[in-house]
């Protein structure tokens, strides 16, 4: 790496330039020879500290997988479910509860972004997944132990009066230490994993080239690097002697980065609102016919699988289907932006919810027909699978957003913001959760007014469910616009111009 200074006078504007060479930044005078290392001696994963480590490749993709699959299940295959232990275990209300799980999950996906940075400056992706790993199995040891110690949760409900005891402060403290913990752990997995699987599918000893720096200066934050006072900015070894007032280009651009894309994440933040509100359908999962067959009833927490399924069917839908019948109708190929499909993600997300208010209308007509007004545990007659369609719908948008979003992050975003790009994405999960929070709070709190029943009733049936799904309609209504006009605004992206470019060589 060379770095020139340009000198005219002790006031003129002086400009740090750094050039890009051929020789990488970690190179030393032995790296010839480690060089010629054989590949059989290389390990069989990269880390972000060893600069020769040969690529993993495919072969490592079937661990990586396995371990984010498998802390993909201890979080969003408990979340659903846990409304049922707040409000039957340890007798909350609906509001409590909900209020619970939205702070949980907003922890969970706010982690991501403080292990990224960890990662990517002190301890490296493998060991920032190792320790999450860690962490996450003592959450989960010590939550299981909430369900098989008697005295860590209130005692059951009286039978005959229907009284129930409330949880000590003790019992709540251990109970959100369980979530603290599995919060921290896997942020841990989640911050790192996309990335580390990205960089071992990359070609060996690719990334160990210098960084090309793009050191054109623009006047939004640029002035930050520039050097006014030579003898009074810079050190005798040529580096800042204030890195507090004088940034590196690289610093600059980074945050520049980062603030163009607050808007789109910010939109994409909105749409997960619709995302958090699983709590709702297990409530509703548990007051409708379950049974499949005369030996089988699914358990309501499961109904959370819907939109799992609706998020796996959507990928080869969108790649075997869409794509193809578009190029077949246009006569061209045809390909969709990152931010088209974030788009569309938002869309199938609108008319999901519109499709939940509907089939909640139904729901609830129903129930208050046959007489079950003031009974939340009977069961109408009235099949699950009517929750097939809105859950379908949410969770193929929520799977065509956040991929998205997170190709997007990654293809805009420098190579030394690998982690922090794959991360922005749960960022705004997180953030939607304390959205979700606040604005259910609000509902709950204006729709009681005059001592009427709140709409989310811990009685499903006394509630309006479909009245708050219609307002997070309207809210994803107005995102969409919000999304138009932020998109609009961005300009072409890297990725935009890389297809102009593809194009034009093409032709």
């Amino acid at each position: 790496m060379v770095v020139g200074r340009e000198s005219r006078s002790k006031y003129s504007t002086h400009i740090i330039a750094v050039e890009e060479v051929e020789v990488p930044t970690c190179m030393t005078e032995n790296s010839a020879d480690d060089e010629q290392e054989s590949m059989t001696t290389k390990p069989l994963l990269n880390d972000d500290h060893d600069c020769f480590s040969a690529k993993g490749g495919f072969r490592t993709m079937p661990f990586i997988l396995a371990n984010e699959a498998f802390a993909q299940v201890a979080s969003c295959g408990l979340q659903p479910s846990m409304i049922l232990y707040l409000t039957g275990e340890y007798h909350l209300n609906m509001a409590t509860g909900s209020n619970i799980i939205f702070l949980w999950s907003a922890a969970t996906n706010f982690m991501p972004l403080l292990g990224a940075i960890v990662a990517d400056s002190f301890l490296g992706r493998f060991r920032m997944i190792l320790f999450g790993c860690v962490i996450s199995l003592l959450g989960m040891a010590l939550l299981w132990l909430t369900a098989m110690i008697p005295q860590v949760k209130p005692p059951p409900c009286h039978e005959s009066n229907k009284s129930c005891s409330s949880a000590t402060s003790f019992q709540l403290f251990l109970l959100c230490s369980c979530f603290g913990l599995t919060s921290i752990g896997l942020g841990g997995i989640r911050s790192s994993s996309l990335a580390f699987g990205a960089d071992q599918l990359q070609k060996a000893g690719g990334h160990n080239n210098g960084r090309v720096l793009e050191s054109y200066f623009s006047w939004f934050l640029n002035k930050a690097c520039i050097i006014l006072d030579p003898e009074k900015d810079l050190t005798t070894d040529g580096t800042a002697a204030d890195p507090w007032s004088l940034c590196t280009v690289n610093q600059v651009e980074d945050l520049k980065s980062i603030l163009r894309v607050i808007p789109l994440w910010s939109a994409g933040m909105i749409m997960s609102v619709n995302n958090s509100q699983l709590s709702f359908s297990v409530l509703q999962a548990k007051s409708m016919n379950r049974k499949f067959g005369p030996n089988f009833e699914m358990p309501a927490g499961s109904c959370s699988m819907f939109a799992v399924v609706g998020a796996v069917l959507w990928i080869p839908f969108y790649l075997q289907i869409i794509l193809p019948v578009a190029s077949r109708i246009l006569g061209r190929p045809v390909h969709l932006s990152t931010r088209e499909r974030m788009g569309i993600g938002m869309a199938l997300s609108f008319v999901g919810m519109i499709v939940a208010a509907t089939v909640e209308l139904k729901r609830r007509s129903l129930a208050i027909r046959e007489g079950y007004s003031d009974d939340s545990d009977a069961v109408v007659d009235m099949s699950l699978l009517w929750l097939l369609p809105p859950s379908f719908l949410i969770g193929a948008g929520a799977i065509a957003n956040m991929v998205a979003q997170n190709e997007f992050y990654y293809s805009e975003f420098p190579r030394s913001m690998s982690s922090i790009s794959s991360t922005l994405s749960l960022l705004g999960i997180s953030a939607a959760n304390l959205v979700s929070s606040f604005l259910m709070n609000a509902i709950d709190k204006l729709s009681k007014l005059g001592g009427k029943e709140s709409w989310i009733s811990t009685n499903v049936n006394k509630g309006h469910y479909d009245y708050y799904y219609w307002v997070l309609a309207g809210l994803s209504m107005l995102n969409m616009i919000y999304f138009l006009i932020c998109n609009k605004a961005y300009g072409p992206g890297k990725e935009d111009k890389k297809e102009t470019t593809f194009h034009e060589q093409d032709d």
